[in-house]
């Protein structure tokens, strides 16, 4: 069953010799991060607990492959810190869309298909950025398409792979083809983004939704000060899955209780 889901984390507070607990610059003090995968009915297909410093976009990516449910996921909603270029050029590759929330829009640079759409098209100079080198994503398709394999089969985590995507490699040729890549599938979003509302609306509310269960989530997490009390990567493990199932099960009876009501 085709679905769209919003992804997005929160912070949870953390015994400061727990392994992943470090300082988040964004929340401010030490913890964990728990990143959820949220169907637009408010249905949490997926969770994971993460170090503050893992990448979002890794995992958004995790969460698309590894939710195991008969659902197929077409879309996933994000804000700016779940997208990345990299990530645009993965999605498309594994088959969904990814359609952030850009904080930044105004900032956003549009791809050049050619090197002479800048003179083509001089009413836009002002927003175009470089063009694309359709040669290199050519000559690294194998490559990527194999790191993409590798991911999606399960033979490597998407946080290794994007390890690899990072700013410190640069000069890589596979991560300069995937950036390219990455500018295109991005360029097409962003005029998509600014001609239609009605997707502008879309990404609104899927976001609200997963940013409610944000909510609820700290507000039903009150025992222990609000604090992952274990160092046992397991135990930890099991805290975020129980609060995902005491959610779940909170939204079945409200919605059993709304179908009697009626």
């Amino acid at each position: 069953m085709p679905v769209a889901v919003g992804s997005d984390s929160t912070q949870f507070s953390a015994y400061f010799q727990n392994l992943i607990s470090e300082y988040h610059n964004r929340y401010g003090g030490r913890g964990v991060m728990i990143y959820w995968h949220v169907e637009k009915n408010a249905c949490c297909i997926h969770s994971q607990l993460k170090s503050v410093s893992s990448t979002e976009v890794a995992a958004m990516i995790e969460g698309v492959l590894r939710h195991c449910t008969e659902m197929s996921v077409q879309k996933n909603y994000v804000d700016t810190h779940g997208q990345s270029e990299a990530g645009f050029a993965f999605s498309y590759l594994l088959g969904f869309s990814l359609m952030p929330r850009l904080a930044n829009l105004n900032k956003q640079k549009l791809a050049q298909c050619e090197i002479g759409d800048y003179q083509r098209y001089k009413n836009l100079q002002p927003i175009w950025g470089d063009s694309i080198n359709w040669g290199l994503i050519e000559e690294q398709y194998n490559q990527i398409v194999k790191y993409t394999a590798a991911m999606k089969a399960g033979h490597a985590d998407p946080e290794s792979i994007l390890r690899r995507c990072n700013q410190n490699n640069l000069k890589h040729p596979t991560y300069i083809a995937l950036s390219q890549l990455g500018k295109v599938i991005k360029t097409i979003f962003i005029c998509n983004y600014l001609m239609h509302a009605s997707m502008r609306q879309e990404i609104q509310e899927g976001l609200n939704v997963v940013e409610l269960w944000n909510g609820v989530s700290k507000f039903i997490f009150y025992g222990r000060a609000d604090e992952i009390s274990s160092n046992h990567e397991k135990a930890q493990t099991l805290y975020v899955q129980y609060l995902n199932l005491l959610q779940l099960s909170m939204v079945y009876i409200n919605t059993v209780r709304k179908r009697k009501k009626r």
